[in-house]
């Protein structure tokens, strides 16, 4: 596999230029297309397993299907378990990864996209999106590295995945600024974005805004809230109860005729766990879906 996609992203790199153009082109066409989405029917709601990252892959499986959920965003942070000695998904064999693979099945889950993280190396890259693959996934969540964004794109082109870009606070992430993402989707075809609204405030940015700058990029979103702005050390609260206009951005996504995964996601840990946390998350969530206008 990492021989193939090596030889596929030689030569997506030697035709970058012109497919850049062409795809360009044909994704302005798409975006003129008049879409009605059904919030409610449409979007795919769900949990980012880093939520439960105290625990490991199986036991935040359980959570997963305590809270009724179907859509799940793993990482290749997360600890596999002790089946397979408490290793790192992004860690393990492909053997391993299709024995979670058949976990999430039998829980009756589905797993369409997966948080990554390489380093600087093109063969790391290789690695994630091998175990993106294996998995079935349509996206990858991640932060690809500046200098890297033309070998990226061309990798996620070559395996047939998407690269939604995540952003972090300033300081930590280069895409706390909505117009590095902006200069990131130029020209790579195979990107678009995750947006985090519990990160954007950290860094003085109003989830909002961001939401309606990014139009027509969003195919995912990290539902997260935060009580203040211009604060990088401050931990998320429970949605709804911070400074997130969530029906005024749920009411922009639907009018980008969005059309994605919207994520639970929580960074703080409760000393219960999350699970209750989570409960009235999805609540909220359905609450405020069924007013959408």
């Amino acid at each position: 596999m990492k021989q193939f996609a090596f030889l596929l992203l030689a030569a997506s790199l030697i035709f970058a230029a012109c497919n850049n153009g062409q795809q360009a082109t044909a994704a302005a066409d798409t975006s003129s297309t008049t879409v009605t989405v059904d919030p409610a029917k449409d979007w795919r709601f769900g949990i980012a397993l880093w939520t439960f990252h105290t625990v490991n892959f199986p036991l935040s499986l359980d959570k997963v299907d305590s809270a009724k959920l179907t859509y799940i965003e793993p990482n290749t942070f997360h600890s596999a378990g002790p089946e397979f000695k408490d290793s790192i998904i992004g860690q393990l064999s492909m053997e391993g990864i299709a024995k979670l693979k058949d976990m999430i099945a039998a829980k009756g889950l589905k797993v369409e996209s997966v948080y990554i993280v390489g380093d600087s190396t093109l063969a790391s890259w290789v690695h994630q999106f091998d175990i993106a693959k294996a998995l079935g996934v349509q996206f990858v969540t991640t932060e690809p590295p500046l200098n890297m964004w033309n070998s990226i794109d061309s990798l996620a082109g070559a395996y047939g995945i998407k690269v939604a870009i995540h952003e972090h606070w300033k300081g930590f992430s280069h895409y706390w600024n909505t117009d590095t993402t902006l200069m990131a989707l130029q020209g790579h075809p195979n990107f678009a974005v995750c947006a985090d609204l519990g990160h954007w405030p950290k860094s003085g940015v109003d989830p909002l805004d961001a939401v309606k700058k990014l139009s027509g990029h969003i195919i995912a979103v990290h539902l997260k809230d935060i009580a203040g702005y211009n604060d990088p050390t401050m931990k998320d609260v429970v949605v709804g109860t911070g400074v997130v206009k969530f029906p005024e951005i749920f009411a922009e996504l639907k009018k980008q005729n969005f059309n994605g995964h919207i994520y639970i996601e929580r960074d703080s840990v409760e000393p219960t766990g999350n699970l209750s946390s989570v409960l009235q998350e999805v609540k909220y969530y359905n609450d405020q879906v069924s007013k959408i206008p």
